[in-house]
């Protein structure tokens, strides 16, 4: 296995953008192989707890090739803006918004998470799944989500973390850590791709530790609910007025 040493800030960025450009041709292949396409429902489940109208516009950080962004656009009348480091990705998210005809409610951009292109409190709410731990300084990200939302405005979080159960929590390692990577350096050839997902995943703030960093973004009303015994969650909080 190809040993990765994670950096934080500008190279960690700069990682994650070059090697999402690499495989943003067979991502969506992999994700839905790879996870048994239980990523389906995991997106559908984070999609139902956004209260969402015809009113709102919705950020999709850290889209990829707008999955969540199409899901939100499918349960909810809102409008989405998905928006994310790699240009190869929304390319991809670009045909696939064409082909279901939705452009007039979904428009991609290209812009860091932790520099966004957009002015204070612009959306009504935030999704972002599994995207959160792959910024540079995720502090910063979250203060960037605090910004363009609007008072009350809802941060919806769907991110792998460490199941706690011991035997369900070796099985977990032991595919994320030997059979995923194989396959995913198979299908992707990308040496590193998905070597990088379990090592990013281990160095994700524990459950407790990441909802204090979103209550000390700003952020209020924060629960968690967890999938597959911990193996995902989905973090949810509002902003607090001013």
């Amino acid at each position: 296995m190809t040993s990765i040493k994670l950096t934080h800030g500008e190279q960690r960025k700069s990682y994650v953008r070059k090697m999402f450009n690499s495989i943003a041709r067979r991502y969506d292949l992999l994700n839905h192989l790879l996870s048994f396409g239980i990523d389906y429902l995991w997106r559908r489940k984070a999609i139902q707890q956004l209260n969402a109208g015809p009113d709102h516009l919705i950020l999709d950080l850290a889209t990829g090739t707008g999955d969540l962004a199409i899901e939100t656009i499918n349960k909810t009348e809102a409008r989405v803006i998905g928006a994310d480091i790699s240009i190869n990705m929304l390319k991809t998210g670009q045909t696939k918004s064409r082909r279901r005809q939705l452009q007039d409610r979904l428009n991609f951009v290209n812009g860091d998470g932790e520099q966004l292109p957009f002015g204070d409190a612009v959306f009504g709410g935030t999704v972002i799944a599994f995207g959160i731990r792959n910024m540079g300084h995720i502090d910063q990200a979250l203060t960037e989500i605090h910004r363009v939302l609007k008072d009350s405005g809802q941060l919806i979080i769907l991110e792998f973390s460490l199941p706690q159960v011991k035997f369900f929590q070796a099985l977990y390692l032991f595919y994320f850590n030997h059979i995923l990577p194989r396959v995913g350096r198979m299908i992707s050839k990308d040496k590193e791709a998905y070597t990088y997902l379990p090592v990013s995943v281990s160095d994700f703030p524990s459950i407790g530790s990441f909802a204090h960093m979103i209550e000390s973004a700003g952020f209020g009303e924060i629960t968690y609910q967890k999938l597959l015994s911990g193996v995902a969650v989905i973090y949810k909080a509002h902003k607090n007025s001013e």
